[in-house]
């Protein structure tokens, strides 16, 4: 997934760029997978989880099973989220950390049932949960020795106009 922005330049190889909250929310919302972190037992498990961000929180959906009974034991959670942009050579990184809660309430259930989240996995997945975030943060930095490839936007000059 190509994550830059319009003017975005590689960055030095030596370089991490502490992104801001702005920008780290904007990563989330064009992610289309995260990873969900959470404590089983007193081992920690991540799943992968399709997301959409929902006021300043992020929302997904599952079913009964380890990811949902260890998020409401426990429910200090973090996610996750990343990307490479190959044209850059660059990567980042977001981690947002907050609390877990099942979405119970009437009200709050017929807004999230109408959010664009749509499971990978065809199983039913009737329970919406939402970390609502105490702390986000992202960085982006140059992979040394990675792979890049040219943009395939050719130049304006190149058209033949006749």
């Amino acid at each position: 997934m190509d994550s830059s922005q319009p003017g975005d330049t590689a960055l030095p190889p030596s370089a991490m760029v502490q992104l801001s909250p702005s920008e780290s929310w904007a990563l989330v919302r064009e992610a289309v997978v995260g990873r969900l972190a959470v404590i089983v037992g007193e081992s920690p498990e991540i799943f992968p989880v399709n997301h959409v961000v929902d006021h300043g929180t992020v929302v997904f959906r599952t079913a009964r099973g380890t990811k949902l009974s260890a998020a409401l034991e426990n429910p200090a959670v973090a996610f996750e989220v990343d990307g490479y942009d190959a044209v850059n050579g660059d990567a980042w990184s977001v981690v947002v950390k907050g609390r877990a809660e099942e979405v119970k309430d009437m009200y709050d259930v017929l807004e999230v049932i109408e959010l664009p989240i749509f499971p990978w996995h065809a199983a039913p997945k009737p329970r919406y949960m939402r970390i609502d975030a105490e702390t986000i943060t992202g960085r982006r930095f140059h992979v040394v020795g990675g792979t890049t490839s040219e943009a395939s936007v050719p130049d304006e000059g190149s058209f033949d106009q006749t």
